[in-house]
């Protein structure tokens, strides 16, 4: 891309002078299996970000099969973000140190194990600890697949790349309630909700075997050299991330259990965190986070972006599919169906938003965000000016809409984020990307859920309207740091020295 070639080379190495990251081969013999290897980690990566949301509609049957408490749901549903968010940094360390290929098949076996466990938890206790350990091998897995097309893809090839997996979690995002219904339709609430995470189970075998066969093998490593794994930096970032995660995703269905004061303790072990890396590189040690990321251009605004970003677009599938079953009387499968036009947008401008990227850059982020917003404004109209079960059929197009804009945010806005960052640290890079959108799905949720139910309190009834004007607020937001982005890429362009 031509805007960052120059900020690339101060920013580490030049590209030219670096060796080829191992199953990449040179920039002349690209790895060829590397698109079976891509499949491979978007079906794992499917896998994991999918049980984010599938379990959602299946809680009623939770309650009910298991004698679940309100407490319980809570933690089924954000243990497993908590935990996911919590691995995400040290396992992309781990992942960069160790070998892709070796973490994420570690990754995926422990999520099998997991989902097996859920499935057949005999009380609630233990579905809850199941889906802690099942949200921290998603953590480990998914840094594992931004690393992995970093290491194996080069140019236009990336972007095409990252949009495929832009796709993957747009759509994971969005078919989760139709999945899940689809489930408990077919098997009955009784049992059906244990099915939703027996699933995972031939995916998870099925990816085992894929993975050793065509992803890329762990570098050769002298084994008289000890890793360094920062065990102090590993707990201070822990902290930091539980503290501020903790209050958050207790929030999320009626008020937090756990005071606000422990979001801020948890800012304060970040700073902590970001004294002790500074003082561990200085001392020649290898830190679990590389401050140096910071400094490479478009890092860390195109970081923010995605944390604000994802902040809104998550919220605009809660709302949606508690308004369609709680207010409008729609089956759980009916609420997932009417959010797929959004599912939709996203999977195809996705792809072709790979392509795009190399050539508008920046430039199609910034659109993109413009194209949510202004499907979110439509949604606003549609849901202030109709009302009864035909909401869902006028709520088609502008969620289409909205869709095919959020396809040109995601994956473009990661391949542009990354763009400079050396492949050797690409694990981390990544794992930073997803704790920001973690955090940001888990503050963005307890904000606009806070603001569904707020006419609940009044008599009036869940506010829908209202809750998504919070989520066009953060697109706006993110819309705004985009446009910075962009006028700081085109002055560094213009004055490249």
């Amino acid at each position: 891309m031509n805007e960052q070639n120059p900020s690339t080379d101060r920013a580490a190495a030049p590209a030219p002078a670096s060796p080829a990251p191992p199953g990449a081969g040179s920039g002349h013999e690209p790895d060829p299996r590397r698109w079976k290897a891509l499949w491979v980690c978007l079906v794992a990566g499917f896998m994991t970000l999918l049980d984010v949301s599938i379990v959602n509609v299946a809680l009623p049957s939770i309650q009910k099969g298991l004698g679940a408490t309100p407490s319980d749901l809570q933690w089924v549903v954000s243990g497993y973000a908590l935990t996911f968010g919590l691995t995400l940094v040290p396992s992309g360390r781990i992942g960069d140190a160790l070998g892709r290929r070796t973490v994420f098949v570690v990754g995926v076996v422990l999520f099998g194990v997991s989902s097996l466990a859920c499935g057949l938890a005999p009380s609630s206790a233990l579905l809850v600890v199941a889906r802690l350990v099942q949200g921290a091998a998603g953590g480990i897995l998914n840094p594992q697949v931004s690393g992995l097309i970093q290491q194996m893809f080069r140019g236009p090839e990336r972007g095409r790349a990252f949009g495929l997996l832009g796709a993957t979690i747009g759509i994971s995002t969005a078919v989760g309630p139709v999945v899940g219904g689809l489930i408990l339709n077919g098997l009955g609430e009784q049992t059906g909700w244990r099915w939703i995470f027996f699933v995972n189970l031939p995916v998870a075998v099925a990816a085992v075997v894929l993975a050793m066969r065509w992803l890329p093998a762990p570098p050769e490593r002298d084994r008289s050299r000890r890793i360094d794994v920062d065990p102090v930096g590993v707990v201070l970032l822990g902290l930091g991330v539980l503290g501020i995660l903790l209050p958050i995703v207790e929030s999320g269905r009626g008020g937090s259990t756990v005071p606000w004061w422990v979001a801020v303790v948890g800012a304060g072990f970040l700073v902590v965190f970001l004294v002790w890396e500074r003082t561990y590189t200085r001392r020649g040690r290898t830190p679990v986070v590389d401050l140096a990321l910071f400094t490479v251009p478009g890092y860390s605004s195109g970081a923010a972006v995605g944390t604000i970003y994802f902040g809104g677009f998550t919220g605009i599938f809660f709302v949606l599919t508690i308004f369609f079953q709680e207010e409008l009387g729609y089956s759980p499968l009916l609420a997932g169906l009417a959010v797929t036009p959004f599912a939709a947008g996203s999977a195809v401008s996705s792809a072709l938003g790979g392509r795009l990227v190399d050539r508008f850059e920046r430039a199609l982020v910034t659109a993109g965000l413009a194209v949510v917003l202004v499907g979110l404004i439509a949604v606003d109209v549609v849901l202030t000016t109709e009302h009864g079960p035909s909401v869902g059929w006028w709520l088609a197009g502008p969620l289409l809409v909205a869709g095919i804009g959020s396809g040109f945010v995601i994956s473009p806005n990661v391949t542009l984020t990354v763009a400079g960052v050396p492949v050797e640290r690409a694990g981390t890079a990544g794992g930073l990307l997803q704790t920001g959108q973690r955090i940001g799905t888990a503050a963005g949720i307890a904000l606009i859920g806070s603001v569904l139910y707020s006419g609940l309190a009044a008599g009036r009834g869940l506010d829908p309207a209202a809750a998504l004007r919070v989520a066009a607020i953060l697109v706006a937001v993110a819309l705004a740091a985009s446009v910075v982005d962009l006028r700081n890429r085109r002055r560094r362009s213009r004055n490249p020295s």
